[in-house]
């Protein structure tokens, strides 16, 4: 498997906020896409070891869209998680408190469909998207 990539965001928000707006589905629907032209219609979260995540990502337009899915396979409340994707991939999210503001790091195993740069592209724009909506929240 291939290095893992990584992207980062600092939110200006507590560590709380930043978990609760990262990890509860009424949130995730409101941040979860990485381009203004979609949407993520619908997501629920059962936030315990072996438990499932799961949101669905679409164009606004209807023309595209998939479902994100994963299982818990290490929680730290408050703190980081990890997951693991059907294909076998992981990722980990870790919440850093930093003064007032959060440190959000999100590193993953990429997929061999796309390049590395589209991929750390795409997970940096949603980070992105969450950064917003939680801050301007």
């Amino acid at each position: 498997m291939s290095d893992k990539i990584t992207v980062n965001a600092t939110v200006n928000a507590g560590v709380k906020k930043v978990w609760d707006y990262y990890t509860q589905p009424e949130h995730i629907t409101k941040w979860n896409f990485a381009d203004p032209s979609w949407q993520c219609p619908s997501a629920s979260n059962d936030m315990r070891v072996g438990g499932k995540y799961a949101a669905r990502m679409e164009a606004k337009d209807g023309s595209f869209g998939f479902d994100f899915e994963a299982t818990y396979d290490e929680i730290v409340e408050g703190e980081k998680f990890t997951y693991t994707m059907p294909n076998g991939r992981q990722a980990s999210v870790e919440f850093k408190e930093n003064g007032d503001q959060t440190d959000v790091a999100v590193t993953f195993d990429p997929e061999n469909q796309n390049s590395l740069e589209m991929q750390k592209n795409g997970w940096q724009a949603i980070l992105n998207s969450f950064k917003s909506y939680t801050e301007a929240n």
